[in-house]
């Protein structure tokens, strides 16, 4: 039984997985974070810094990080 072909090749597809990868989690993380800072009132510095303040900011620059060597190694990669 002959597979069923797209009309793309394996490295365009491979290709535009990694950009469709790329794009959803970058907007995931955003999202997260802002609605995190918004909803909970996690970002916004009132009357001074708190413990919570600093717990949020540390998570979203941690995860930030996390998030830019993820897009290093996928992007680094030949093969997916």
């Amino acid at each position: 039984m002959e597979e069923f072909n797209s009309g793309m090749e394996p490295e365009v597809r491979r290709y535009f997985r990694k950009i469709i990868n790329t794009i959803s989690y970058g907007v995931l993380w955003l999202m997260t974070i802002v609605a995190a800072g918004l909803f909970f009132d996690l970002a916004g510095i009132k009357n001074g810094i708190h413990w919570y303040n600093i717990i949020y900011f540390a998570v979203a620059l941690i995860s930030f990080l996390l998030l830019i060597f993820y897009f290093y190694k996928t992007w680094s990669e030949k093969k997916v």
